[in-house]
């Protein structure tokens, strides 16, 4: 029997038991959409992190403390100040104190995130200020009580009202308003970074801390191609900052962005391929969907294998028969939820917001795989036809 026979029987086959074919390739269907839309909702928060990391700036690089149980934070001013002074590929460097408080003024309270910061801050993160001004040098020096709202926190104590001039009362100490941040909007985290109080850095160890450490030491680089060197530079002076061999654990982690940027995008990766493996065990189901329905079909036909038998049909034509049936239905399936994903994931763009990004490769994979859980569960029911006896096919009612 030539292909082009055997496809004729076969698309006649499946054309003549319509309704059953498409719920037998329902199973399929789910399948392919469930991983497509999976791994292109996964590629595309992969890359919406990745690109709101990197607006951060690709030239930065953050000093933290160690956390753990019975670990003590052990990051000061002083080693900050061992960095600005020695480290040759430093811009500008600013240590960061951050506290959760309870904020009063203008129209209520407002529970927000309240940062010690230094001048330089600013252009380390590439922020700008919307109305008023941001503190200075002397600012710092003096221990002035002054603070920068972000917009969410000026939304919600001050709704309408300019909050320039006005005070507000953090925690018991009473800071005067003197400039409002421009919209950052939310991080790849999700998290709000409008909703922040900056004060000078000092002002907060002295009047707001219950410490003098710092939680972070924040660092932009003169240029990204120095990063690996400045990383390796600011690690050697903090070591000798805190009497550390060069083989002793540090008590201290130095990441720029494009470590941070590896660990987000290694998570989503992890993600992705976990959600796109359950969604990819609808497919198994959908194969012995197949699997049922096929050898249904060759108890079915039974007398009609046993007249093309009769009349000269070989077993492997029999076989491959059944064979392209299994196939096609699976196939047939793999292009229907590949059309389907691909309406899926525009709906969830345009009407959710969602970003998804839909990868040709994972297409081409999922009809591949589609058509070999045609060729796997397809295989026992037509090696079962092929295996019938003619005689005994004719006979059978």
């Amino acid at each position: 029997m030539t292909i082009a026979k055997m496809m004729e029987f076969s698309f006649r086959s499946i054309l003549r038991n319509r309704m059953r074919s498409l719920l037998t390739s329902l199973g399929v269907i789910i399948g392919v959409c469930s991983v497509i839309v999976m791994v292109a909702v996964g590629e595309g928060s992969q890359k919406q992190i990745t690109e709101r990391i990197a607006a951060m700036g690709t030239n930065l690089i953050n000093v933290m403390p160690q956390r753990g149980p019975g670990v003590p934070n052990t990051l000061t001013r002083a080693d900050e100040n061992k960095v600005r002074d020695e480290a040759s590929y430093v811009e500008a460097i600013s240590g960061i104190t951050q506290s959760s408080f309870d904020v009063v003024g203008g129209i209520g309270n407002w529970e927000t995130t309240v940062m010690g910061v230094e001048p330089d801050y600013l252009a380390i993160k590439g922020w700008t200020v919307a109305t008023g001004a941001f503190f200075g040098s002397d600012d710092l020096t003096d221990r002035t009580k002054v603070a920068v709202i972000g917009t969410t926190v000026e939304k919600e104590l001050f709704a309408s009202e300019n909050p320039i001039g006005q005070t507000i009362r953090i925690g018991s100490t009473p800071f005067t308003v003197i400039g409002v941040l421009e919209s950052k909007g939310s991080t790849g985290m999700g998290d709000d970074q409008d909703d922040v109080i900056m004060v000078p850095l000092d002002t907060a160890i002295n009047r707001l801390s219950r410490t003098r450490n710092l939680d972070t030491i924040a660092i932009s680089v003169v240029r990204d191609d120095l990063m690996d060197r400045a990383q390796d530079e600011i690690e050697a002076i903090l070591r000798e900052s805190h009497n550390l061999s060069s083989t002793a654990d540090a008590d201290f982690s130095v990441m720029n962005m494009a470590d941070i940027i590896k660990t987000a995008s290694a998570t989503s990766k992890t993600l992705t391929s976990l959600l796109a493996a359950i969604a990819g065990v609808s497919l198994i189901v959908g194969g012995i969907g197949i699997m049922n329905i096929m050898l249904v079909s060759v108890t079915e036909r039974t007398r009609e294998i046993g007249i093309r038998m009769s009349v000269g049909a070989r077993r492997r034509d029999i076989l491959f028969q059944f064979l392209s049936e299994s196939v096609i239905l699976s196939l047939m399936g793999g292009l229907i939820g590949i059309l389907l994903a691909i309406s899926l994931c525009g709906i969830l763009t345009a009407g959710f917001g969602l970003a998804t990004a839909i990868d040709p490769r994972i297409i081409a994979a999922s009809a591949l795989f589609a058509a070999a859980v045609g060729i796997f569960f397809g295989y026992y029911p037509a090696r079962k036809a092929a295996g019938l006896y003619p005689i005994d096919a004719l006979r059978y009612e």
